[in-house]
C-alpha cells in the first residue's frame, strides 16, 4: 500500500519519431536551398519584383515551417491513474461545471438540455459538483428546457449510474442503443420508460422553442417578460439544489443570464465565463472548474477523476494551470470533406505542444484551476502572500462585493463552502446578481491581468497564454475512451465563419500585449512553447503571404515573367512539393485515416487560408487602427432531431450563398482561370527578361483550380449548390481589375 501511496497520478510520456523528424528536416533543407537559389540569382541579374515577392513569401513560409517543426519536434501523450486517485487523496475535490449558450436559435435549448444531462450524471460525488450554465441570450426558452431537464435528470441520472451507461446524453444514447439489444427484463423495461420520457421531454422543448405552443410568463418565468438579449438585468434561478448534501443525489444547477445594457462592453463569451467564475466562486467556491460550449457532450463519465490526477499529482501536478481535452465530434461527415475535425492537428501539433509547457486552451473541454483564473502564480499556493494586500487592492482587483472577496480568501486558503454547514447555493442569489451587473467589473483586474481575458473574439488563447506567461503549464487529458464529443460544423459556410472569428481573433492576440512573443520576452513561457504558439496565432498573417503568392503566380502567367527557376534549378520546387505531399500523406494513412481524407484537408487548408483567413486578417487590423470593432459569430449547431433523421442531404456538399467569405475565393479561382486561358490560348505578352514564364508557374494556377474544384462547380450549378450571381458578379469585377493592371504595369 505505501507503494502505491507513491506512485504518481499520472505519466508522462514521450514519443520519438525519427522517420517524420528525417522527413521534416529535409523539407526544412529544402526550403533554405530554394531561398539561397534566389540569393545567388541577384549575381545573373534576375532579381525582379516578382522574383522578390516570392522570395518573401518563402521566406515566410520557411519560418512557418520551423514553427510547425519545432511543435512537432517532442510529441507526449499523459498516462492517468484513477484508480490510485482514492488511495493518495483524502476527498475528492469539488468540481464547478460551466456551460455556455449565446443564442437559442443558432444554439437550439435542447442541445444545451443534454450537454447538461450529461454532466449531472458524471460519474462523481454528486456533492462534489456544481452546474452552471450561462445564458447570454437571455432565452425563456433556454430556462424552461432546463427546468424540464432537471425532472428528467431525477429518473435519468439513476438509470444512468444503475447500469453504467458510458454514453449520457439521452439523443446520443438513445440513437445508438436499441430496445433490442440484450439485457434483463428490468433493463428492458426501465429502457422503455427512459426513452418514452426522453421523447416527451424533447418534443415539449421544441414545442415551445418554435413556437407552435403558447408560452405563459407566469411563476418562475414571468421575469423573462419584456426581455431583450441585449437590455436585460442579472437573473439567477437554482434550479436543482443538494440541500442534504447528498454524495448519491443530483449536483446543484444554477441558470445565471448576467445583465446587459446598451451602452456596455459585454466581451461576448469571456465576459460570460468571468460572470460564472464569480457567480461559482459565491455559491460553490470549488478548487477546480471544468468549461464546455452548449454542444460537447461527455462521453466518459469518469473524465473529472482522469482530470484530477493530473491537477493533484503531488508531484507535476502543482503547476499546472489547466487540462485539457480535445474536441472530437459525434456527427463528423466522413472523410471531413470541409477540414474542420482537425484530426491530424490534434495529432501532430498538439501533442507536440504538450511535449513543451503544454497545449494551447481550446475554449472547451478544459479543466481550469480556480487560483491560476484568479491571477496567482504557481508557487502562491495559498492565502499568505496575497492575504499581506490590503482590502483595497483586492477589491480593485476583484470587485467590491465583500461577500465574493470572502470567497477568494477561501480560494486562496485552499477551503470552500460545503451545504454541510448550514451554506447552499440559493443562500448567495442576491449576491450573485450584483456580481452579474454589468458594470461590476469597472476599475478591476478582470479582463485585462485574471480571468478570461478580453480584447479578441478568440478569448480563449490570450487566457491560456496569460496563466503560461506567469509559470504555469498546461496538460493533455487523453483517455482511451473518448472524453467529450460535439456538433462539427455542419456545411462550408459554417466553416467559413469560425475560421473567419478565429483568424481575426488570433490575429488581435499576436499583435497584442498577450501574444506569445511578449510572453517569451517578459513573461515565463519557455522559447519553443512561444514559438508553437505561433502555428496559432499567425493564422491571419500567414494569408497575407497565401494571397500574395496566389496572386504572383497568375501575375507571372498572365505578363510571361518567371519567378520559378529554369532548368536544374526548377528541380528544388519539383522535389519539395513532391516530398511535402508524399509526407502528410504518409502522416494521414498512418493514423487509419484515408486518402480521400488528407486531399479535403489539403484542398481546404489552401481555400480557408486564402479567403477567410485572409478576410479574418484585414477585419483585425481594422480593429487594431481603431477604426472599426470586430463581431462575434456564433457558430450554427445542428439539433440532435435533425441527426436522428438523417436529415443530411447536404451532407459533405458544397453550398453558396451571397456571404463575403465566397467573393475572395471566387475571385482567386476567377484570375487563375484567366491565366490558363491566357496562357493556351498564347496571349501573354514577350518576355522582357530570360526568366520568362515556365512550367512552375503554370503548375501552381492549375493547383490552386484543381483546389477550387467545389467553387469551379459553384460557377455553372444552380440553387444553393451554385455561387450567387452577385457572388460572381463582384469576384469577375475584381478579377478583371486584377488582370488590367497586371497587363498596364508590364506595358508601362
Amino acid at each position: 500500500m505505501a507503494n502505491q501511496e507513491n506512485l504518481p497520478l499520472y505519466d508522462k510520456i514521450w514519443i520519438k519519431r525519427k522517420f517524420q523528424r528525417s522527413i521534416d528536416i529535409l523539407i526544412l533543407l529544402l526550403l533554405f536551398s530554394l531561398l539561397c537559389f534566389r540569393l545567388f540569382s541577384i549575381i545573373n541579374n534576375t532579381f525582379t519584383i516578382p522574383w522578390f515577392l516570392a522570395f518573401s513569401c518563402e521566406s515566410w513560409f520557411t519560418f512557418t515551417w520551423i514553427v510547425i517543426l519545432n511543435a512537432k519536434w517532442s510529441p507526449a501523450v499523459t498516462k492517468t491513474h484513477p484508480n490510485r486517485l482514492l488511495q493518495q487523496v483524502q476527498e475528492l475535490p469539488r468540481v464547478d461545471l460551466f456551460v455556455t449558450t449565446a443564442d437559442h436559435v443558432l444554439e437550439p435549448p435542447i442541445i444545451t438540455l443534454n450537454t447538461v444531462l450529461s454532466l449531472l450524471a458524471l460519474d462523481y460525488p454528486a456533492n462534489k459538483l456544481a452546474c452552471y450554465v450561462s445564458d447570454d441570450a437571455c432565452s425563456v426558452f433556454t430556462f424552461y428546457a432546463l427546468v424540464e431537464a432537471s425532472k428528467f435528470a431525477k429518473f435519468w441520472v439513476p438509470f444512468c449510474k444503475k447500469y453504467n451507461i458510458q454514453v449520457r446524453a439521452p439523443f446520443r444514447y438513445f440513437s445508438q442503443v436499441t430496445e433490442s439489444e440484450e439485457g434483463s427484463p428490468e433493463f428492458k423495461q426501465e429502457w422503455l420508460q427512459m426513452k418514452d420520457m426522453y421523447d416527451n421531454l424533447s418534443r415539449k422543448v421544441e414545442d415551445v422553442t418554435r413556437n407552435l405552443l403558447p408560452f405563459k410568463f407566469e411563476g418562475e418565468f414571468a421575469v423573462f417578460l419584456n426581455t431583450e438579449k441585449r437590455n436585460h438585468p442579472s437573473i439567477v434561478k437554482v434550479i436543482l439544489e443538494n440541500k442534504d448534501d447528498l454524495s448519491d443525489g443530483l449536483p446543484h444547477l444554477i441558470y445565471v443570464s448576467r445583465e446587459k445594457k446598451p451602452n456596455y462592453e459585454h466581451n461576448y463569451k469571456a465576459g460570460a465565463m468571468n460572470v460564472l467564475t464569480r457567480v461559482s466562486g459565491l455559491m460553490t467556491n470549488a478548487p477546480f472548474m471544468l468549461n464546455v460550449d452548449c454542444d460537447m457532450v461527455v462521453s466518459n463519465p469518469k473524465i473529472i477523476q482522469h482530470a484530477v490526477c493530473i491537477l493533484m499529482d503531488s508531484k507535476n501536478g502543482k503547476d499546472v494551470a489547466f487540462v485539457q481535452c480535445f474536441q472530437q465530434f459525434y456527427d463528423g461527415i466522413k472523410d471531413d470533406p470541409f477540414g474542420n475535425q482537425w484530426v491530424a492537428a490534434f495529432e501532430y501539433i498538439i501533442r507536440g505542444m504538450g511535449g513543451l509547457q503544454g497545449p494551447f486552451y481550446g475554449g472547451t473541454n478544459t479543466f481550469h484551476r480556480r487560483n491560476a483564473i484568479y491571477g496567482l502564480d504557481p508557487h502562491e499556493n495559498h492565502y499568505g502572500k496575497k492575504g499581506k494586500l490590503a482590502e483595497k487592492t483586492l477589491i480593485q482587483q476583484f470587485g467590491s462585493s465583500n461577500e465574493f472577496l470572502k470567497s477568494v480568501t477561501h480560494a486562496f486558503e485552499g477551503s470552500n463552502y460545503s451545504s454541510s454547514n448550514g451554506i447552499s447555493p440559493s443562500s448567495f442569489i442576491d449576491f450573485a446578481i450584483q456580481v452579474s451587473d454589468c458594470g461590476y467589473e469597472n476599475s478591476t483586474s478582470w479582463g485585462n491581468q485574471m480571468g478570461w481575458l478580453y480584447g479578441s473574439i478568440s478569448e480563449d488563447v490570450p487566457t491560456g497564454l496569460n496563466m503560461q506567461r506567469k509559470g504555469w503549464r498546461s496538460e493533455c487529458c487523453m483517455p482511451d475512451q473518448t472524453a467529450f464529443t460535439g456538433c462539427a460544423p455542419g456545411g462550408l459556410l459554417t466553416t467559413m465563419i469560425q475560421q473567419k472569428r478565429w483568424a481575426s481573433g488570433l490575429t488581435v492576440v499576436f499583435f497584442g500585449k498577450h501574444s506569445p512573443v511578449m510572453g517569451v520576452l517578459f513573461g515565463k513561457i519557455q522559447i519553443r512553447a512561444g514559438l508553437s504558439y505561433c502555428w496559432l496565432t499567425n493564422w491571419g498573417l500567414r494569408s497575407v503571404f497565401e494571397v500574395c503568392y496566389a496572386a504572383l503566380v497568375a501575375y507571372c502567367v498572365i505578363t510571361n515573367t518567371g519567378i520559378f527557376p529554369n532548368g536544374f534549378g526548377l528541380w528544388i520546387p519539383l522535389t519539395l512539393f513532391v516530398i511535402y505531399t508524399i509526407h502528410t500523406l504518409q502522416e494521414y494513412l498512418s493514423k487509419g485515416l484515408s486518402l480521400r481524407h488528407w486531399w479535403n484537408n489539403q484542398r481546404m487548408v489552401t481555400m480557408r487560408t486564402t479567403s477567410v483567413w485572409f478576410i479574418g486578417f484585414l477585419r483585425a487590423v481594422i480593429k487594431l487602427l481603431g477604426i472599426s470593432d470586430t463581431i462575434f459569430e456564433i457558430t450554427q449547431k445542428k439539433t440532435p432531431s435533425s441527426i436522428a433523421s438523417g436529415d443530411n442531404v447536404d451532407a459533405g456538399r458544397f453550398t453558396f450563398d451571397e456571404s463575403s467569405a465566397f467573393v475572395v475565393g471566387t475571385t482567386i479561382l476567377l484570375v487563375q482561370l484567366t491565366a490558363i486561358v491566357v496562357r493556351i490560348l498564347g496571349l501573354q505578352l514577350e518576355a522582357n527578361s530570360r526568366n520568362g514564364c515556365g512550367v512552375g508557374e503554370l503548375m501552381g494556377s492549375v493547383y490552386l483550380v484543381v483546389c477550387y474544384w467545389p467553387f469551379l462547380k459553384g460557377l455553372f450549378a444552380r440553387g444553393k449548390y451554385g455561387i450567387p450571381l452577385s457572388t460572381i458578379f463582384k469576384s469577375a469585377l475584381l478579377s478583371f481589375t486584377f488582370v488590367h493592371f497586371c497587363r498596364i504595369g508590364v506595358i508601362s
